[in-house]
């Protein structure tokens, strides 16, 4: 897989879940709960802590791209293509 690949991903977010995980994929959009407050971007840090962790990757391959404020957000992910990021996330495996 190219380093420089570059996967845009639409997240559906519910904070201050009791714990993150994966809910699943429903209309093309990654449905996630997040384990943070949605307080001073607690909850976009844990998106991201999250995702690094089951994928795999450093947190600095993920970005937060729209969706700041949002439930519903778009995150960029750096070094893996599309197929690769669901199965992870989907299967629950790490790498």
């Amino acid at each position: 897989m190219s380093s420089n690949l570059r996967i845009a991903i639409e997240v559906k977010v519910q904070p201050n879940a009791g714990r993150s995980e994966v809910v699943g994929l429903k209309n093309d959009v990654l449905n996630l709960k997040i384990a943070a407050p949605p307080v001073k971007g607690k909850a976009n840090s844990e998106l991201i802590t999250f995702l690094s962790k089951q994928l795999g990757i450093s947190r600095g391959s993920i970005a937060l791209e729209k969706g700041f404020t949002s439930r519903n957000k778009t995150i960029s992910i750096t070094g893996l293509d599309r197929e690769e990021i669901l199965r992870r996330l989907l299967s629950g495996t790490r790498p």
